[in-house]
């Protein structure tokens, strides 16, 4: 992780850590960079999209505004899902893309996500020049002068509404399901986020029966007691509607959690093992593995085992995931907090894909959500996250590692610890697995105890 930029984007408060500033900044770059890659004639290209919190007007404006004066050309899809710039920037050619989004996080955060040309996020070293040109160090990339050069008359960047765009994506995700929804009654939490103009338009399309929730944003809701992070009003309201599932995404639509008919949630390893058993019948498993994170549940892995599937562990976020898959042709990966990726379809995680591939696995299987879940036998968890200035300073104390040693022995094959830092935000995570839930908040509490007492950070 860089200065700014975590394992997601720049993420921050909006005006106090992220500030429309460095938006702008970040847009004059890139298209300083990408033009130089140019010929004479030729002009960068960048596609941007945007969440549904008040902030993110500012920033893309802002970025659009840095863009253009740095000559490039701002394609704006205005508010749409992270998924959809990643399609739309690889099927349409742009040089990259621009998402203004903090996804699960409260309206008052906001984030910036860059992807290449291909849909995939930038690499370490493009980041690492970006930060180089936030703090002013144009020495350090080779420029002389005191900023990057402006375009000037005709070479000035244009702004172009591109709503076409989003438009495609919609039809895109219609076109990958081979069944129809009818006689289905569905219900689509959009965490008054980027998929309330996108989720029920497909679910309808292919002849689902559509109850929403979520989707009357304002720029101060998003997330707000809905989506994937605050699933309890979707199961009261899969109960309160009679429906046959539903499905819960969060503010940029890049996750999706799931509830079976009677209220029971279907978390995103539980989704990981139906979608592998569908692939697997199908003979389209790559590898026979799935790419989980240390984060994913050891009934997963119990249940993978039983149906003799392979599977590897990567760190915590959905690019290890992506990378891992890249390098070994393994094609599908994901996390337990609804971040699916299928690499044959996208190169992210996307909610409204997830929730389609699962409806066609209920279909082809005729069975429910809860008997194609049921196989999945989850190993309580508690996870505690404490707040800190420094991550590392945690993490890297002796008398919190030595704990977590101590409890990884006692704990055997029967549970485990994990301490961990957040890539998005201030916080250390600390989570325990065991067979029961006091075992588990007594592991957790020896953990925060010796944190607390050496004056690292506050629950």
């Amino acid at each position: 992780m860089g200065k700014y930029f975590g394992t997601d984007g720049f993420r921050g408060e909006a005006g106090v850590s992220l500030l429309a500033e460095h938006a702008y900044k970040i847009g004059r770059y890139l298209g300083y960079h990408y033009q130089k890659d140019k010929k004479e004639g030729e002009r960068v290209k960048v596609v941007i999209g945007k969440d549904t919190r008040r902030s993110s007007y500012m920033f893309e404006y802002a970025v659009a505004a840095g863009l253009t004066a740095s000559g490039a050309d701002a394609y704006l899809l205005h508010v749409t899902t992270t998924p959809s710039v990643c399609f739309i920037c690889n099927a349409d050619d742009f040089d990259c893309g621009i998402m203004i989004s903090a996804s699960h996080n409260p309206f008052y955060d906001n984030g910036i996500k860059l992807v290449n040309s291909r849909g995939e996020k930038f690499s370490d070293k493009d980041i690492e020049s970006i930060e180089k040109y936030l703090d002013g160090d144009l020495k350090g990339l080779g420029i002389d002068g005191d900023d990057l050069p402006y375009a000037k008359g005709g070479d000035i960047g244009e702004t172009v509404d591109y709503v076409a765009g989003r438009n495609r994506y919609i039809g895109y995700l219609i076109s990958l399901s081979k069944r129809s929804f009818k006689p289905f009654r569905v219900g689509l939490d959009c965490a008054n986020g980027a998929s309330w103009a996108i989720a029920k338009s497909v679910f309808e399309a292919l002849g689902a029966k559509v109850y929403v929730m979520g989707d009357e944003p304002n720029g101060l809701n998003i997330n707000r007691g809905v989506g994937s992070t605050h699933i309890e009003g979707l199961c009261k309201f899969v109960k309160e509607k009679s429906l046959d599932l539903a499905f819960a995404f969060d503010g940029d639509a890049d996750r999706c959690i799931a509830v079976d008919n009677e209220g029971n949630i279907v978390n995103g390893d539980h989704i990981l093992y139906i979608l592998a058993c569908k692939m697997k019948k199908e003979g389209k498993l790559a590898n026979n593995t799935v790419v989980t994170t240390i984060m994913s549940n050891i009934g997963l892995y119990k249940a993978l085992d039983k149906e003799h599937m392979d599977y590897v562990k990567v760190t915590v976020g959905d690019r290890f995931v992506y990378e891992n898959m890249c390098e070994t042709g393994n094609c599908l990966g994901g996390e337990q907090s609804g971040h699916i990726i299928m690499s044959k379809y996208a190169t992210t995680g996307d909610g409204i894909l997830t929730a389609i591939k699962v409806m066609e696995a209920i279909i082809e299987s005729k069975k429910s959500l809860k008997e194609l879940a049921s196989n999945v036998k989850m190993y309580p968890q508690v996870l505690v996250n404490v707040k800190t200035k420094d991550k590392k300073a945690i993490t890297e104390n002796p008398r919190v590692i030595k704990e977590v040693e101590t409890i990884s022995k006692e704990l055997g094959n029967s549970g485990r610890i994990l301490l961990r830092e957040s890539g998005t935000e201030p916080l250390v995570r600390v989570m325990a697995e065991c067979q029961d839930i006091p075992s588990c908040q007594q592991n957790v509490d020896r953990i925060t105890k010796i944190i607390l007492e050496e004056g690292l950070g506050i629950l």
